[in-house]
C-alpha cells in the first residue's frame, strides 16, 4: 500500500501534462510489473483520427518514449487499424484481449468534456480483478487531477486555454527554436544543420462584438464566443495551442514550415467563420494578426507585432488576415523594440 501512495503522490506533484502522463506509466509499471504500459490519444479530424502515443515503458526501458506533438499525422497510425481501443473509448469500459501469447487490457481515460484516449497494459497474464480495479483507482486520481489542472488552466465557458497559462508555453516553444536547428550526420561522417521549426503567434478578434452584445444580449454574447472556439478546434491542428484572453480576443500558438502555412491556417479560421450560420445572430466576421515567434522573443513582444498587425486588420476593412512581418516589409507598419513579459503580464 505505501507503494501506490508514494505513486501517487509523485502522480499529483507535476502539473505539466507530459510528466503526468509519463508518471502515470512508470507508477503502473513498477506496479504491475507488465510486458508494456502505455498511454494512447486519438487525435485528429472526424473520419481521420490517429492515435498519438503520449507515454510508452517497456519493461526493460530506462526512459519512456512518445510522439513528439508536432507528429505528422499521416505517419501515426489510423484509428479504425486498432478498433479495441475505439471500443474501449465508446463503451467506457475496460476491454481485455488476448495479443499472441500475451494479454492485453484497455482502460478509458476521460476529461469531463470527453473520452480521449486509452490506457494499454500488455502482460503475460490475465490481468486480475484486484489489479483492474487498482488501475481504476489510479485512473480516477489522474482524471481528477486533471480536471483541477483544467479548472485552473482552462476558460471556463469555451474550454481554450486561458491566458495566465500563455506565457510558460510561449516561452517553451521558443526555448526549442535554437535548440531544434539539429546538427545531424550524413553517411560520409559530416555533419550539417537540419530544418529548425517556426512558431507563429496568432490574435483572433471578433469584429463587431460589442454589437452583438447590445442587440442580443450577453447569452447569446458567451454563445457566440462559444461556437467560434469550436470553430477554432476544427481549423486548426490538434497539437495547436488555442487561448482565450478574454472577451472578444482569442490567441494561437502554432508550429508551422513556413509563414505560407500559417496564413492558410488563419485564412481557413476566417473563411470558416464568415461561412458560418450562428444562431440569432447570423453572419460574423474574425480579423486576424500574426507573427513569426523569434529566438529570444518575449511573450509580450510576439503579442505586440500581432496585435498591431489585427488593428490594421481592422482599419482596413475587417474580415482579413495580416502578417506582421509583410506588412513592415510593405512600409505600412514600423519595426519597434521588443516589449519586456512584464509589460504584459
Amino acid at each position: 500500500m505505501s507503494e501506490v501512495v508514494d505513486h501517487l503522490a509523485e502522480l499529483t506533484g507535476f502539473r505539466d501534462r507530459d510528466v503526468m502522463d509519463v508518471t502515470l506509466v512508470s507508477a503502473l509499471r513498477d506496479l504491475l510489473e507488465p510486458v508494456s504500459v502505455a498511454i494512447f490519444r486519438c487525435v485528429g479530424e472526424a473520419g481521420q483520427e490517429r492515435w498519438l502515443t503520449r507515454a510508452r515503458l517497456n519493461a526493460e526501458d530506462a526512459v519512456a518514449t512518445a510522439d513528439p506533438l508536432w507528429a505528422d499525422p499521416a505517419r501515426l497510425p489510423l484509428a479504425q487499424d486498432h478498433p479495441q481501443r475505439l471500443d474501449c473509448m465508446h463503451s467506457r469500459t475496460v476491454v481485455q484481449m488476448e495479443s499472441g501469447a500475451n494479454f492485453i487490457s484497455l482502460f478509458p481515460i476521460a476529461t469531463d468534456r470527453e473520452v480521449v484516449g486509452v490506457l494499454e497494459v500488455e502482460s503475460t497474464e490475465r490481468m486480475k480483478s484486484t489489479a483492474q480495479r487498482m488501475v481504476t483507482s489510479v485512473l480516477r486520481i489522474y482524471h481528477n487531477f486533471q480536471g483541477l489542472l483544467d479548472y485552473s488552466e482552462r476558460d471556463t465557458l469555451t474550454g481554450l486555454l486561458n491566458r495566465k497559462t500563455f506565457e510558460e508555453s510561449f516561452l517553451k516553444a521558443v526555448s526549442e527554436l535554437p535548440a531544434r536547428a539539429i546538427l545531424s550526420e550524413t553517411d560520409d561522417g559530416r555533419r550539417h544543420e537540419g530544418p529548425s521549426p517556426r512558431y507563429f503567434l496568432g490574435v483572433v478578434d471578433i469584429d463587431h462584438f460589442k454589437s452583438v452584445n447590445d442587440r442580443f444580449g450577453h447569452l447569446i454574447g458567451d454563445e457566440v464566443l462559444l461556437l467560434l472556439s469550436r470553430l477554432m478546434r476544427s481549423s486548426f491542428r490538434f497539437h495547436d495551442l488555442l487561448y482565450r484572453f478574454g472577451g472578444e480576443e482569442f490567441v494561437v500558438l502554432m508550429r508551422c514550415e513556413d509563414e505560407v502555412d500559417a496564413v492558410q491556417a488563419f485564412e481557413r479560421l476566417r473563411y470558416n467563420t464568415e461561412h458560418y450560420a450562428f444562431p440569432q445572430v447570423g453572419r460574423i466576421t474574425v480579423s486576424i494578426g500574426f507573427t513569426q515567434v523569434r529566438i529570444g522573443d518575449s511573450p509580450a513582444g510576439a503579442f505586440e507585432r500581432a496585435d498591431k498587425a489585427v488593428y490594421h486588420a481592422k482599419d482596413s476593412g475587417r474580415n482579413q488576415v495580416h502578417s506582421h512581418a509583410e506588412l513592415v516589409s510593405a512600409g505600412k507598419m514600423s519595426e519597434q523594440a521588443q516589449l519586456s513579459a512584464m509589460e504584459l503580464f
